[in-house]
């Protein structure tokens, strides 16, 4: 799906989500999360090529697997956040999106750690 497509898509579900919204404001809240859903899912299905690409990249390069597994964990822990916190953010709850996104951010700070200690330990081999 191009991004014609998913403009097209979240425009008439967004004139849909006013147009309900009057009358039912709870039916108007599912169809805004089945449209962001459906949207995540068209998204999703372009994933493989960028994954394909990261990977080509890095065997090219010799890197460590390790390093485009926790590259590529990040990228899925920051957007699978965002799209948490956007969904809980347009169904009013603003305090658990900021949940979610600090847990996010925690995870990635976790799965950076062995990155960067490996990075501090080549710096420092290579100033001794």
């Amino acid at each position: 799906m191009n991004i014609i497509q998913i403009v097209i898509f979240g425009l008439v579900t967004t004139i849909i989500i006013v147009t309900v919204k009057q009358q039912r404001p709870d039916i108007a809240l599912l169809i805004s999360l089945a449209g962001g859903t459906v949207i995540l899912i068209f998204v999703v299905s372009s994933l493989s090529v960028v994954i394909e690409t990261i990977s080509n990249l890095f065997n090219k390069s010799n890197m460590d697997s390790v390093y485009i597994t926790t590259i590529l964990k990040v990228i899925g822990i920051a957007y699978l956040a965002d799209f948490g916190a956007q969904l809980c953010k347009d169904a009013g709850e603003s305090a658990i999106a900021a949940k979610i996104e600090l847990g996010g951010k925690i995870l990635i700070l976790l799965l950076a750690i062995p990155i960067l200690t490996a990075l501090m330990e080549l710096i420092l081999k290579i100033l001794t």
